[in-house]
């Protein structure tokens, strides 16, 4: 590991500051637009609108690098990111939060495309696994730094606007400057959504609800603290948990996920948070407890979304699950960009505890649908092992951490 952080310690170390730009941009948003008197519905559009952009740029970006080279994408993409960050304070309007949301999404996309490219290109065989590991861990890292961020200013001023802005234009000078040259790009071929459909049905409709649920937490986590009436610095614990539990969870359920039936860890841990869920709306408990609910939430959140594309992997050749992943990864997009929507109406028809139940049903719905598919088919053999995904990847970083998976497999003695 030493090693793997001395080679590609200025990619990690951009990536850090990235995430903690983009996690201070999202539940600043969330803060202010109370402030603002922005309504939860419009909040949700603004905070879909992120989705919505970061899906597009996965389809669009890989062309532009193609056409005019990582360094000038890589560029051009963080100018416009610093740029939207500063105009979000001089433009506090639903409307136009919505279309820098949509941008700096559809930017922060390419951005991870070309830093991952970079990361990937950067490493061996034999360290790839530890690199995609360290990218991991920076980003939950990331996210969770910058929720400390957020108390340390006012969120009705400006500074904690300019703060991410400059953070993230200060994450592209080790990246830039870098002496890794920048990589190839070539393009994942395809697999038709009917094709992925039939080769597991429980790792569409899975992925599709965990986008869901992924982007309720990350992008409505903040819009329903405000709503509650939590203060700044419990809005940032709370957030901050979300990440901590899936950081913390991720490696002790991947152990389990290779040693069983994959679904049964499906269909326990969505219980599990459809259980935290109710708990939370039918107890009412006090900052701490949201903040555990916050943290087995995140817990469950992270790694059943590993786990699914592990599932769906299990049924394929090596040669075909990168294709597999990026239409999965396309279905969690569109899952992703209703999921702030929905959110939105539920909280605007049952107050705060809308939140709450929009997620433990999306994961109730899983639950059933887990325990039912076991019904249709019997348990695969496990040919490809836990790799630890964040949902926030892009095609670029599955790929690699799944070659990765494999190729450990292969090494395994028989």
């Amino acid at each position: 590991m030493l090693t793997v952080l001395r080679t590609t310690w200025p990619l990690l170390l951009g990536i850090l500051l990235l995430m903690v730009g983009n996690g201070m941009q999202g539940t600043l948003l969330g803060i202010r637009g109370k402030i603002e008197d922005i309504s939860t519905g419009q909040m949700s559009v603004v905070m879909a609108a992120y989705f919505g952009g970061f899906l597009l740029g996965s389809r669009v970006v890989p062309e532009l690098i193609r056409k005019v080279g990582h360094v000038r994408v890589f560029a051009a993409l963080g100018s416009l990111i610093s740029s939207v960050l500063i105009l979000y304070a001089a433009a506090p309007h639903w409307i136009s939060w919505s279309l820098m949301r949509l941008l700096i999404g559809f930017c922060f996309s390419g951005v991870y495309i070309t830093a991952e490219s970079w990361l990937n290109a950067g490493t061996t065989n034999e360290t790839r696994g530890q690199a995609m590991s360290a990218y991991m861990i920076m980003q939950m890292l990331g996210i969770i730094s910058a929720q400390l961020l957020i108390n340390t200013a006012d969120p009705a001023g400006y500074l904690l606007f300019v703060i991410p802005s400059v953070l993230v234009s200060l994450s592209f000078l080790p990246i830039l400057l870098s002496t890794q040259p920048a990589p190839q790009f070539s393009t994942l071929k395809r697999m038709s959504f009917g094709s992925l459909f039939r080769v597991s049905p429980l790792g569409c409709i899975g992925i599709f609800l965990m986008g869901g649920v992924f982007s309720a937490l990350f992008g409505m986590a903040s819009v329903w603290g405000s709503t509650k009436g939590l203060s700044v610095r419990e809005i940032s614990a709370f957030v901050a948990a979300i990440y901590a539990g899936g950081l913390l969870l991720q490696y002790p359920i991947g152990w389990l996920s290779d040693h069983g039936d994959r679904r049964v860890i499906v269909l326990g841990l969505s219980v599990l948070g459809a259980v935290v869920s109710l708990a939370t709306v039918t107890l009412q408990p006090g900052i701490w407890g949201l903040i555990l609910a916050a943290a087995l939430i995140g817990g469950v959140a992270n790694p059943v979304y590993s786990l699914l594309l592990a599932y769906t992997n299990d049924f394929l050749d090596s040669s075909d699950m990168a294709a597999a992943s990026a239409g999965l990864l396309f279905i969690n997009g569109v899952g992703a960009m209703a999921g702030p929507l929905i959110t939105g109406w539920l909280m605007s028809l049952l107050g705060p505890d809308g939140f709450w139940v929009y997620i433990g049903l999306l994961l109730a719905v899983l639950a059933f649908y887990a325990g039912w598919r076991r019904t249709r088919r019997p348990t695969p053999v496990l040919d490809q092992s836990f790799a630890i995904i964040a949902p926030s990847a892009t095609p670029v970083a599955v790929e690699a951490a799944l070659e990765t998976a494999s190729s450990d497999d292969e090494d395994k003695p028989a």
